[in-house]
């Protein structure tokens, strides 16, 4: 949200004969939800429009009145897709997760306009805290299982989920299209070498005949999309990349150093006991079918999907906003400065050659602690 000065509790009440502000403001976000507020949920108006604080690179967040509703608002798809069909993306994965129990219910989809471009979401509100590691562990574990232990859909009724025939193989190439940056990134050249070291394990491990089970899984598990109410429960509530692959990934992603360090103020980095013991809480909830022997090459390949990533957003953050709303938009003018600057402390710390080095060193302390169990 670029217009800081703007008074950030506005009614939804719009004169239809005023001149809209500009859609890159705050008012004019705010503008554009009420229009589409009072056109197609006119259930949630008459309330106060209560923006939350501008933390994320994906979306805006608005509080509806005293309804118990979020809007999310896309800044962009990060799944590369036009605003309707990221839009109906998120959509299903608020859906097909939402038979755990542990994801905000989907209310409503508001449609892309003139003056919301992207569209919205209205998803329930979820009351509670930010999740705390490691004491919170075991009830992120908990809910990742109840996600992970959903039926798998028929092949027809899968979409517009992602399904790719081979999961791994398809992460391969989202990794290897993030590492075209690589160069442009200017990273250092001990940092590069291991990276390169980790693709080629990663083309190794694709080059495998056998595959863990494929499963709902969010693919954006990492601890700061996850919000405990009252009653202790852990719940996800950020959907937007969900995909018919391997849980694995979800497990990696809730604990590597790049997402329990990823926030302001997150310093958390976890031991080998306390990953084994988190893969075991999983475990206990969820039938694993196999996937114990997977958790640490696809924990690696999480990383190299992260680490690459980092490297990709350190080049396409200086590009100028994206002047449609379609597709991926990295440009630091679309979030709040200060998201900005916390990001790019944290890619710059992710891609330090000391800090890799100690993450690989950990990846294999714990391939030995997996094999050894």
């Amino acid at each position: 949200m670029t217009d800081r000065d703007a008074d950030p509790h506005v009614s939804q009440r719009t004169d239809a004969s005023a001149t809209p502000p500009p859609i890159t403001s705050l008012a004019g976000l705010l503008f554009g939800l009420a229009e589409a507020i009072a056109l197609e949920a006119p259930q949630f108006g008459g309330g106060v429009l209560d923006p939350l604080t501008d933390s994320g690179l994906a979306h805006h967040h608005v509080r509806l009145g005293d309804h118990g509703v979020l809007a999310r608002i896309p800044k962009q798809s990060q799944m590369q897709l036009d605003a309707h069909a990221n839009l109906d993306y998120q959509a299903a994965c608020f859906e097909r997760a939402g038979a755990s129990g542990r994801t905000p219910r989907l209310v409503g989809v508001l449609r892309p306009r003139p003056t919301l471009p992207r569209g919205a979401l209205l998803v329930e509100h979820i009351v509670g805290r930010p999740a705390e590691l490691p004491a919170d562990l075991p009830q992120i574990a908990e809910t990742l299982a109840r996600i992970h232990a959903l039926p798998v859909p028929q092949p027809g009724s899968r979409p517009p989920l992602g399904d790719a025939p081979d999961p791994l193989a398809a992460l391969d190439d989202e990794v290897r299209a993030h590492a075209l940056h690589l160069d442009d990134a200017m990273i250092a050249a001990p940092a590069r070498a291991m990276i390169d070291r980790e693709l080629d394990r990663l083309g190794a491990l694709v080059a495998r005949a056998d595959r863990p089970a494929k499963r709902l899984i969010a693919f954006d598990a990492h601890p700061g999309n996850f919000v405990v109410r009252a009653d202790g429960s852990a719940v996800l509530v950020d959907l937007e990349k969900c995909r018919y692959s391997y849980a694995p990934l979800d497990l990696a992603h809730a604990t590597l150093y790049t997402s329990t360090t990823w926030e302001p103020g997150a310093t958390v980095a976890l031991s080998t006991d306390q990953l084994v013991e988190f893969s075991r809480d999983w475990s206990a909830v969820v039938a694993p079918a196999g996937d114990e022997e997977w958790l640490a090459p696809l924990r690696r390949a999480m990383w190299l999907w992260s680490v690459t990533w980092c490297a990709k957003w350190r080049v396409l953050s200086s590009a100028s906003a994206a002047s449609t709303p379609d597709g991926e938009d990295w440009s630091a003018a679309n979030s709040d400065p200060a998201v900005t600057s916390h990001v790019r402390g944290r890619v710059d710390h992710y891609l330090d050659p000391a800090v890799i080095e100690t993450i690989v060193a950990g990846f294999d302390e714990f391939d030995l602690r997996v094999a050894s169990s």
